[in-house]
């Protein structure tokens, strides 16, 4: 039986036995400098202090532009990012929201004009100091990258990529194809640094509040061969794969498992996911990653318990795993008692018999 945080997600992504469900989150900012006005000391790190089970490590796969400010204030902020493109991110309370505004990559012409760099060199490598700490906790440790539709409308635009898709597929689809290759490249790269992978974090942002961004016969066409190559890849290795996208990607699902993904997070309640109904319909075909409904855990205690309590219960039903996340992340009107409650209950009913 599984008695550390390496060998618990191991299991549960792998569909084997283990002790009880493996933990994992992140927090916003204004959550952490909330939790420390009640009480939270001053000098922890939030992931360490709750008992995060895994590590997420990847490279740089960006265009490699040298980044730069072009406007500062106590307000916000305006800068060229690592793929060229535009970007201001302002304050909002304590946290930050950033907006695009323009692309260096805009046209298939110019595309071919930067294309060269998004190749592998030895500089998308990161150190291994965050490695060894990982490994000295017993953490899962994540290969973590964004996979194929993501990364590609950050360095164009997502109205830009969509309306390519539909008119001139060719361009993007190289886009595409060749950041997957860089993926695997980086990925070979680390192992040759020292890196050794328990498990596989893509991220690909495919879905909205209320359905998928593209329909699923495009995504089947366009962007799934680039999610199978690098699934493939990754499984010769013999890793699990978990896909992390937001929004209401349900009809992506059936597609995501013939991709080769084993496991989807975060499984957004805001978006309509529910726990209970992934595993009806999907079974022991996939690992489910989240839930949580933080909106849930912002209301009354009993709102707490019942949160927990029931997607547990859900998640650990059949052989397919289940890992405590929150739908997405840990917004500021959950106060810290009512996330403390939430881990007391996880662990009243998280341990398998």
């Amino acid at each position: 039986m599984s008695t550390t945080s390496r060998e618990r997600i191991r299991c549960a992504l792998t569909g084997q036995p283990h002790d009880r469900v493996p933990y994992q989150d992140v927090f916003w900012r204004s959550t952490e400098i909330r939790w420390r006005r009640e009480g939270l000391p001053a000098d922890v790190d939030l992931s360490e202090h709750f008992g995060c089970e895994m590590a997420r490590i990847g490279g740089d796969y960006t265009l490699q532009f040298p980044e730069r400010t072009l406007e500062e204030t106590d307000r916000y902020r305006v800068y060229v990012d690592g793929d060229g493109a535009t970007r201001k991110v302002i304050a909002i309370g304590d946290d930050w929201t950033p907006h695009w505004l323009e692309f260096t990559v805009n046209s298939s012409d110019s595309w071919q004009q930067h294309r060269g760099r998004l190749t592998y060199n030895p500089s998308r490598v990161p150190s291994l100091d965050g490695y060894r700490r990982a490994r000295q906790k017993d953490q899962f440790v994540a290969f973590s990258a964004h996979a194929s539709f993501h990364p590609t409308w950050h360095k164009i635009g997502l109205e830009t990529m969509l309306m390519a898709m539909l008119e001139e597929p060719d361009w993007p689809a190289d886009m595409m194809a060749m950041h997957a290759q860089l993926i695997i490249d980086i990925y070979e790269g680390m192992k040759t640094a020292g890196f050794e992978f328990d498990g596989v974090f893509l991220a690909d942002d495919l879905g909205y509040r209320t359905a998928p961004l593209i329909s699923p016969a495009m995504y089947r066409e366009q962007v799934m061969p680039h999610h199978r190559r690098v699934c493939e890849h990754f499984a010769a290795d013999g890793l699990p794969i978990v896909l992390h996208s937001d929004g209401d990607v349900r009809p992506l699902i059936p597609s995501f498992l013939e991709a080769g993904f084993t496991g989807l997070h975060p499984l957004e309640a805001k978006a309509g996911l529910d726990v209970g109904a992934l595993r009806a319909e999907h079974g022991d075909r996939l690992a489910l990653f989240g839930g949580i409904d933080a909106t849930k855990l912002a209301g009354t205690e009993d709102q707490v318990v019942e949160e927990v309590r029931t997607k547990v219960a859900a998640g650990k039903e059949g052989a397919a795993g289940y890992l405590f996340h929150t739908d997405h992340s840990v917004p500021s009107d959950v106060s810290l008692s009512n996330y403390q409650l939430a881990l007391r209950t996880l662990a009243e009913c998280g341990a398998y018999d």
